[in-house]
């Protein structure tokens, strides 16, 4: 091999010393970068996985076409708790266990579970204990997207499912409501997702409806960044004060059932429903801009490039895995470990 030139062996040694600090602080934010995921993982030994877990998705999106939203969800909650690992859908088992069901962004929110645990009941009839509950989640939120009239992508399978699971890291790892810019960044960045990947995974809220209480606030004179007519529409909905907490709005009021660009075409136009929304476009609010504007806008002009960029961040995000030593399995029910 020819010698390095000085240079050469600089960058050398930067990739190497990047490659030791990541080795040692486990991956990102307490998760690390899953290995040994392959497209064709389960050629062999489950080839019919990805047919079953569309059959069972496809028949539950067009009986409630808002379930598509609330399983591709799941899949995000499950994958920002300890990396991708169907914990998020463990259910509590007292005295002694309490997993992420409860917590704040789960609690009376979170649903799709009864999907999974169809489509991984399909699974093991086909195929017993071969297919993890984190992969058959992983299946259904890409096919839950294509359903919706959105894009695809090929889902890198292999996952394992952990036997543990963990509310306070929910209520620490999961954006809320409320969230700003710079937590965003931050919570994102600590997975390994850049400021690109965060503004188009936040583009999943072109479709789904949010609970009242989710935004209260920016509609109620709480939020100068909002359009005044929409603020009005939802105060309707969602009055001051308390009660109604549970009323359903659409996160993307222009086309909620579809999936394409329209969210971002609302944000350009202040009508983001939850303050964390609209948070990535700011022009003007006040005379305040947003570093995500100029990104915002060319996905609100282009649905193919917010597509394309949303495809490769879900492939990324779907890398998560837990930290080293975390206890996994193939779960054969996915409400409980083995």
């Amino acid at each position: 091999m020819a010698a390095m030139s000085a240079s050469g062996r600089r960058v050398f040694l930067l990739g190497a010393l990047l490659l030791v600090a990541v080795s040692c602080h486990g991956g990102f934010g307490g998760v690390g970068v899953a290995e040994g995921l392959s497209t064709r993982y389960y050629a062999k030994t489950c080839p019919a996985v990805e047919s079953v877990v569309r059959s069972v998705m496809a028949r539950a999106v067009a009986a409630d076409r808002r379930m598509g939203a609330s399983v591709l969800r799941l899949f995000f909650h499950d994958c920002f708790v300890n990396g991708c690992d169907g914990s998020v859908l463990l259910d509590d088992a007292p005295p002694g266990f309490t997993g992420e069901k409860g917590a704040g962004a789960n609690a009376g929110s979170a649903r799709g579970f009864e999907v999974v645990d169809a489509a991984k009941a399909r699974v093991e009839a086909a195929c017993r204990a071969t297919v993890s509950c984190a992969d058959v989640l992983a299946l259904a939120a890409r096919d839950a997207v294509a359903l919706l009239g959105g894009t695809t992508w090929p889902v890198r399978l292999g996952r394992k499912d952990a036997r543990t699971a963990s509310q306070a890291a929910a209520n620490g790892n999961l954006p809320g409501p409320v969230s700003s810019l710079t937590s965003l960044l931050a919570t994102f960045a600590a997975k390994g997702l850049s400021a690109r990947d965060m503004t188009a995974l936040s583009g999943a809220h072109t479709v789904g409806r949010a609970r009242c209480a989710t935004f209260r606030g920016r509609v109620n004179g709480g939020d100068a960044n909002v359009n005044a007519t929409f603020a009005a529409q939802l105060r309707r909905l969602c009055p001051a004060g308390t009660g109604g907490d549970g009323n359903l709005a659409p996160l993307d009021a222009e086309t909620p059932d579809v999936f394409d660009n329209g969210y971002f075409r609302e944000l350009t136009k202040q009508r983001g429903l939850l303050h964390s929304d609209q948070e990535l476009f700011a022009a003007g609010g006040g005379g305040r801009s947003s570093s995500q504007d100029a990104l915002v806008r060319k996905y609100a002009g282009n649905g193919a490039k917010f597509a394309r960029d949303f495809a490769k961040a879900m492939v990324k995000m779907g890398n998560l895995a837990p930290a080293a030593g975390t206890p996994v399995e193939v779960r054969l029910n996915c409400r409980k470990p083995n």
